[in-house]
């Protein structure tokens, strides 16, 4: 039988302090440490390495042997079976929608594709070559300065409202930052499409010509969306959770995960990968860089190997390792020297001992850049594409905090290492 609480003891005679042990469905328990403040004590946990922050039903990860579970389903049978919007539904309402469910969702989403007309102005406001990040922000941002018809965030009905409209409007966002950054005219979104086909759509097409979506690339692009659709309490998750947490609109909240989602330490992994690849340069310099990567004394790091969550096989990387090779050859580029450069670190990842004992194996971004990138799409764009995915994931969390009655605002304790009080010295008086 589990033990039901956890008894803290001190060497100094003090009370020993007791505290509830929670048990969540799948995981480890942890212990509900609430009450310790009333005793004059905190925990430290930089990082949060051993902190829940929250409950949460969405998604479940088990790190050490590579298992993802968005509400209960195994991402490999999500990535495999359904579309984005399929998951997005599961994500916000905790089932999978039946077909009727299915239609009356994907036209909610359609309903709400286009932007505001005034908001082309916003993107007019940035540089041409502002990265699509900066842009995304600011637009998204202000956004509550458009929609603020429905942002009560204790209105269920206008919490879904906004995440139906995060949801719809974000690839038409996404892909006009890069239609602006371009120079070219932006395209609006055909709701004829499906929401793969329709982000592509507007991304490549132009008014001269009719577009058609390659549908082997619409499907890959569609699995890119589902494997980074949520990922539990990751950086920029837990940022949008704690902006929300004050009852700041859905707007602000997801502009501000979206500039966590920007460092290259969580959502720039993909795109650092790439640059990665493009300093090795060649075939022929591989182990001069495996080499380095081995080294403790050298700063350069291989990017696309290894995940700070999973200590086995990511396991969303099998499903875009295959989705890679079939894009690879979908468009003839197998024998691309820098497709062949990925190929030659991934099984080295896959066969080196240094490698393997540490389980460095290559992750979703080595595999998503990889594929972005043969489909034509900027290194500039890849995060902004991750963000585009994300947003199902931080809407549906942003939501499932906003309806939790136990929910306050967020206000991390801290370890003060600073000066102790002192007196006041008038600046002729001072050193």
């Amino acid at each position: 039988m589990k033990p039901t609480k956890a008894t803290i003891t001190f060497d100094n005679g003090a009370t020993p302090i007791e505290l509830p042990i929670l048990t969540g469905t799948l995981g480890n328990d942890v212990i509900d440490i609430r009450t310790l403040g009333k005793h004059g004590i905190y925990t430290y946990d930089p990082g949060f390495m051993a902190t829940a922050s929250c409950s949460s039903a969405i998604t479940y990860i088990d790190g050490e042997q590579g298992i993802l579970l968005h509400r209960g389903y195994p991402i490999e049978q999500l990535a495999e079976n359904c579309d984005f919007l399929e998951v997005s539904h599961l994500l916000l309402h905790g089932e999978l929608p039946n077909a009727e469910q299915k239609m009356d969702f994907t036209s909610r989403i359609n309903g709400h594709t286009m932007l505001h007309d005034q908001l082309t102005n916003i993107f007019r406001g940035f540089r041409r070559d502002a990265h699509p990040m900066a842009v995304m922000i600011g637009v998204v941002g202000s956004m509550s300065a458009f929609y603020f018809d429905s942002m009560d965030v204790y209105n269920p009905e206008h919490r879904m409202i906004s995440a139906y409209r995060l949801l719809a409007k974000m690839p038409t966002i996404a892909a006009w930052s890069y239609k602006y950054n371009l120079g070219q005219p932006f395209m609006y979104p055909k709701n004829k499409f499906n929401y793969a086909e329709n982000f592509m759509h507007m991304m490549f097409a132009t008014p001269c010509e009719d577009y058609v979506p390659n549908q082997i690339l619409a499907k890959a692009f569609e699995r890119i969306l589902i494997l980074h659709a949520d990922h539990e309490q990751n950086a920029s998750t837990s940022t949008v959770r704690l902006v929300g947490s004050s009852g700041a609109n859905p707007f602000a909240s997801v502009s501000a995960g979206i500039a966590s989602l920007w460092g290259p330490a969580h959502g720039g992994a993909n795109e650092a990968t790439l640059t990665m690849l493009e300093e090795i340069g060649d075939v022929s310099r591989i182990d001069e860089f495996i080499k380095r990567a081995k080294d403790k004394s050298d700063s350069f790091r291989l990017m696309g190997f290894g995940h700070r969550v999973y200590r086995n096989m990511d396991p969303r990387a099998a499903i875009m390792r295959k989705t890679c090779y079939e894009v690879l050859a979908e468009l003839g580029l197998q024998d691309d020297p820098m497709f062949k450069l990925a190929m030659a670190l991934e099984k080295i990842a896959l066969e080196d001992e240094y490698f393997v004992s540490r389980k460095l194996y290559p992750n979703v971004d080595f595999y998503s850049g990889i594929v972005m990138r043969a489909m034509g799409i900027p290194n500039s764009m890849f995060t902004a594409i991750f963000a585009l995915a994300r947003t199902a994931g931080w809407i549906a969390q942003w939501s499932e905090m906003n309806s939790d009655p136990e929910h306050k605002i967020g206000r991390p304790r801290q370890l003060y290492t600073g000066e102790a009080k002192r007196d006041f010295v008038p600046i002729n008086l001072r050193d």
